[in-house]
Parts: C-alpha cells; sequence; structure tokens
C-alpha cells in the first residue's frame, strides 16, 4: 500500500480546473424603481388631467357676460339677485375647470405673501378714500349697490364677488393669458355687470364714469400683478381689502 502523498496547495491549485468568474448582476436599487413607477403614475395622471380639463375659458366668459347683460331688464329691481347669478356663473365655470383639471393648483401660502396683497390693496385704495371719497367714491356706491343693505353689500364684497373673479380671472385665466389681458377682460366685465345698473349716472356724468372705469382697470391690474408676484391667496385678499376701502366705506358715508 502506497503511502498518500503529501498535501501540496501548489499542486492542487494546478490540477484543479480553472473557474470563471462570473460579474454579479447588476440589481436596481427599490427606491428606483418605485420612482420609475411613481414618474408612470403622475404621467397617466397628467395626460388624463389635459384631456379631461380641455376647453377654452373665454366660452365661460362671454357666457357670464351675455348672462348679466340678458338679466338686466328681465330683473331691473333686483340688483342682489343679478349679482348673486352673474358672479355665480364665474365661480361655477372655475370650479368646473379646477374639477377637470383646467387650473392650477393651489399651493401652500406664505403668510408674508397675504402681507403683500394687503399692503398693496392699501396702497392704492387709501388715496383714492382720501381725495375722491365724497366726489367719487360714495355716490358711485350707492348706485352701483342700491337699495342695498350694509350687511348684504358687505358679504358681497368679502365672499362673493372676490371668489367668483379670483378664481375665474386670476385663477383660470391668468394662467392661459397675458396678465395685462387678464385685467382687461376683468374691467371689461366690471362694466358689463355694473354700469346698467347706474346707466343713468353714466350718461350724465361722463368725468365721473371715465374715473370709475380708470380706477377698475387699476384694480384688476394690481390684482393680477399681485397674482403674479405673490400667489392666488395673495391677490384674493388684495380684493377683499381694496373692496372694503374703496366700495364698503364710502358706502357706509
Amino acid at each position: 500500500m502506497m503511502p498518500e502523498a503529501p498535501f501540496d496547495p501548489l499542486r492542487d491549485a494546478k490540477d484543479r480546473p480553472a473557474r470563471k468568474s462570473v460579474s454579479p448582476e447588476p440589481v436596481a436599487p427599490a427606491n428606483s424603481v418605485d420612482s420609475a413607477e411613481a414618474d408612470e403614475a403622475r404621467t397617466a395622471v397628467a395626460g388624463r388631467v389635459r384631456y379631461r380639463g380641455a376647453g377654452d375659458p373665454l366660452f365661460g366668459f362671454i357666457i357670464a357676460a351675455a348672462l348679466s347683460v340678458g338679466l338686466t331688464p328681465l330683473l331691473p329691481d333686483s340688483v342682489e339677485l343679478r349679482y348673486t347669478l352673474a358672479w355665480g356663473a364665474l365661480a361655477g365655470v372655475s370650479v368646473l375647470s379646477w374639477l377637470l383639471g383646467n387650473m392650477e393648483r393651489i399651493g401652500q401660502e406664505r403668510p408674508e405673501n397675504l402681507g403683500w396683497g394687503i399692503l398693496y390693496a392699501l396702497m392704492l385704495g387709501i388715496p383714492f378714500l382720501v381725495f375722491l371719497s365724497r366726489i367719487v367714491l360714495s355716490p358711485a356706491a350707492d348706485r352701483l349697490f342700491p337699495g342695498m343693505s350694509s350687511g348684504s353689500l358687505l358679504a358681497f364684497l368679502v365672499f362673493v364677488m372676490p371668489i367668483a373673479e379670483t378664481l375665474f380671472f386670476r385663477g383660470l385665466l391668468q394662467g392661459q393669458l397675458a396678465f395685462w389681458l387678464v385685467g382687461l377682460l376683468a374691467t371689461v366685465w366690471n362694466i358689463v355687470l355694473f354700469f346698467p345698473v347706474m346707466w343713468g349716472a353714466v350718461t350724465e356724468l361722463p368725468a365721473v364714469t371715465s374715473v370709475i372705469v380708470v380706477l377698475l382697470l387699476m384694480m384688476n391690474l394690481l390684482f393680477v400683478y399681485v397674482r403674479e408676484r405673490n400667489g392666488l391667496a395673495a391677490a384674493w385678499v388684495c380684493q377683499i381689502v381694496a373692496n372694503l376701502i374703496i366700495l364698503y366705506i364710502p358706502f357706509l358715508q
């Protein structure tokens, strides 16, 4: 019986067949898979939003303006109902566009943006209140809201009017049109809405009417500027404060 040869590691390494080195397959991290799935989901949702939200907001503007003009002879003694229906049409178009995805979503607002909205409203409203309150603003407010109580007017100027016009003009239209054009369209809307109620003063006092038109244009341009600079909530707050200074306070005097 032959004795076993002593263990030789070099010899055993030569006798063993060479093993092929297999590089491990790259494994995608779990977070990359999740992010890819999230991107696909967002793309699909964005496609549905664009499809469902397709539409022309100017068509809603024409409907609301036509409703405002058409209700003038039908409701000659009910200014509150006419204003409610007209602003309600604007708000309805805006809410449908928001639900169907044609309007920019409202993000979290910073308190300083709301402060800027209040500051801009004070800068515009206080000079007009000081210099034109008795001459222009007070008579105009009485003619724009005839027979309306102070409580009803406060509800219109704080809730109904700012919500409808902010959502439609600054929320819906401003995302698709130039800001100066949005301000011009908002001024046209105010003229169509308000001037039939005060038509006697419009024809008898053209100078005062011109001042009111300029004031409305300045207000609407300010609102779209604040929307562009500080966001939608700031523009909404700006319109509320401006309404209180320019329309509500002169109405009480």
